[in-house]
């Protein structure tokens, strides 16, 4: 199971970096847009902070666009930029494309298992279901991660569970079959924390004084 941070922000992704436990970083053309910087240079930047993968989705409005985009978003860093294609049968064609040519991708946007299934059939390395909208929307967000989960199973496909809201939504599609979780950071940091640990090492601390 891993750990990836959702951000496009420079200080995050170095804070992530100096955590250890972070395993990769997912952007978004929302979160790049924040920026105000163009895609690639926030991804040129990206991939010289942080060791691991880090996560491009192309956004061009033509299939062919779309396959030239993602082909400069891997000359960057062919070894570590993975490209983010949405979940669209024209998409999932494309994904075929470029896997064969050696560029890794992840599917995103995925709100079915069905869509699941097909993103392994083109060896996809992740599908990315985005957990708050099948809530939202579909009603049992887990359901959908678990019939993905047994679809995928004996295949190289993994799922990366995104849009998450709470540190016991990321437990819980982690459970429910999800390899991976991408988190902003703040939900990271809170991972690590708890009330009674916290009680605890106050306890420990007031012994040791007491000394």
């Amino acid at each position: 199971m891993g750990i990836f941070l959702d951000s496009a922000n420079p200080d995050d992704v170095r804070r992530a970096q100096e955590l250890g436990f972070v395993k990769a970083v997912t952007t978004n053309p929302t979160l790049i847009a924040r920026s105000g910087r163009s895609g690639l240079d926030v991804l040129s930047e990206l991939v010289e902070l942080f060791d691991g993968h880090v996560f491009y989705q192309v956004t061009a409005d033509t299939v062919e666009k779309r396959f030239d985009q993602a082909w400069e978003a891997h000359r960057i860093r062919p070894d570590r930029v993975i490209i983010k294609v949405p979940a669209t049968t024209q998409n999932l064609a494309m994904t075929a494309r470029l896997v064969a040519a050696g560029i890794e991708c992840a599917v995103t946007a995925v709100a079915s298992p069905a869509q699941a299934y097909l993103a392994a059939q083109v060896e996809a390395s992740f599908v990315a279901p985005y957990i708050s909208r099948l809530t939202q929307h579909v009603g049992g967000s887990l359901d959908v991660v678990r019939d993905i989960a047994r679809l995928l199973e004996n295949t190289q496909t993994e799922i990366l569970a995104a849009s998450i809201k709470s540190v016991d939504e990321a437990v819980a599609v982690m459970l429910a079959g999800a390899q991976h979780v991408t988190l902003p950071l703040e939900l990271i940091m809170a991972m690590g924390e708890h009330e009674l640990s916290q009680q605890a090492i106050e306890e420990f601390h007031a012994q040791h004084h007491g000394e």
